[in-house]
């Protein structure tokens, strides 16, 4: 899952709750919408957190000859 499944989800949730008008016999558009919507935005909250979390992990020293050292951060 990444932030495009979730704007995605999040747009489609949104169009259902907000625009659409038709009816469909025994299901509720509006709340599958509302349903859509929340899941999208859970999944683009879930990627942030997760990408910043391991984005934190590692740390890298560029030595003064233009190479890189990475070291990895086990104080989480």
């Amino acid at each position: 899952m990444g932030y495009g499944l979730g704007i995605f989800l999040l747009a489609l949730g949104l169009i259902l709750a907000l625009a659409v008008q038709d009816r469909v016999e025994s299901v509720d558009l509006t709340l599958i919408g509302w349903i859509l919507a929340g899941v999208g935005l859970l999944a683009i909250v879930l990627t942030a957190v997760t990408a910043a979390s391991r984005r934190s992990r590692y740390n890298s020293t560029t030595h003064p000859d233009g190479s890189q050292t990475v070291h990895r951060d086990d104080r989480v």
